[in-house]
């Protein structure tokens, strides 16, 4: 099979986070979307069921993505928020800081 350029994982909320969770990325701060164009992340999106968030985007280079975003304040500003939010933990600076879901399918 063919695979995408796409990248996607899950992450739930703490229930006592999850309005300002969702305040937080319906207004990002323009700094945070800028450092993710940089870093060569495109259509990014983010679902959301109850306090199950669904993530996916586009980028040619994950690892050089997630390396970007470790090294800029910008990001380790927001990080240091939204990480206490998170039930477990998304530091940058582990060996796989998120945990991809497996792409199974993929139409062009």
């Amino acid at each position: 099979m063919k695979k995408s350029n796409k990248f996607a994982w899950t992450w739930t909320i703490k229930e006592e986070y999850l309005d300002e969770y969702v305040k937080m990325h319906l207004n990002p701060w323009p700094e945070i979307l800028e450092e993710h164009s940089k870093a060569g992340i495109k259509n990014y999106s983010i679902f959301q069921n109850g306090n199950q968030f669904f993530y996916c985007f586009e980028c040619d280079d994950v690892e050089a993505a997630f390396d970007y975003i470790a090294k800029s304040e910008a990001c380790k500003r927001w990080n240091a928020i939204t990480s206490r939010m998170v039930e477990g933990s998304f530091d940058f600076n582990e060996a796989e800081p998120i945990k991809p879901m497996r792409e199974v399918f993929y139409l062009e």
